[in-house]
């Protein structure tokens, strides 16, 4: 069953009671964020065809997001994918095939619409796993989908990326730092979807 629109534009905040981190929080790194590879579509053409390979039926479908899927955009050198399963807290039947593969679970969030995060070192890949028809697989498709056809929040989205990015090494505050501008724009979004 399709979400709500109510569903689809709230903003999701991670319950602080509870610890996301499989492994601990990561150490501290620097955010840099780069000019637009022309190389990252198909950087993430190469990755999925290998998650397609691994998982076959079980990968529902398997979507380029985040910053690097945006044409023009400049961005931290990682490629993001949402990753639809059937079921995300089967870890068991997906799991062993994508750490095969060499990605790690990072992040397990129950309570963010089952919400798993993995990682791969090499190239950097953040891979993200939700279930059929999750309200935030829809946001990240949207967004990006508005950005590529928006040049005037695809500048807004750069400055404040460049801006969240200055003396930081932990992604959260990143992340923080540019939340503001992203509701803004996710505002325009849906006001246009009919969404609000």
């Amino acid at each position: 069953m399709l979400p709500s629109p109510e569903e689809i534009t709230r903003h999701h905040a991670p319950d602080p009671t509870i610890n996301p981190w499989v492994h601990g929080k990561p150490t501290p790194e620097p955010i840099v964020i780069v000019d637009y590879d022309p190389h990252w579509p198909a950087l993430f053409e190469q990755l999925a065809h290998a998650l397609q390979s691994a998982l076959g039926p079980l990968a529902l479908s398997i979507e380029h997001v985040g910053s690097t899927s945006v044409p023009g955009l400049p961005a931290k050198p990682v490629i993001d994918i949402d990753l639809t399963v059937s079921n995300p807290a089967d870890e068991a039947a997906y799991l062993p095939q994508l750490e095969q593969l060499g990605y790690d679970l990072t992040i397990r969030e129950p309570n963010g619409h089952e919400h798993r995060c993995l990682r791969l070192h090499d190239p950097r890949v953040n891979l993200h796993v939700f279930g059929p028809n999750c309200p935030e697989v829809i946001r990240h498709r949207m967004f990006r989908d508005w950005l590529c056809q928006h040049p005037d929040d695809l500048a807004l989205y750069e400055q404040a990326k460049r801006q969240a990015a200055i003396d930081v090494e932990n992604v959260m505050v990143y992340n923080q730092r540019k939340q503001a501008v992203i509701h803004e724009i996710y505002s325009r979004m849906f006001k246009a979807a009919g969404l609000l």
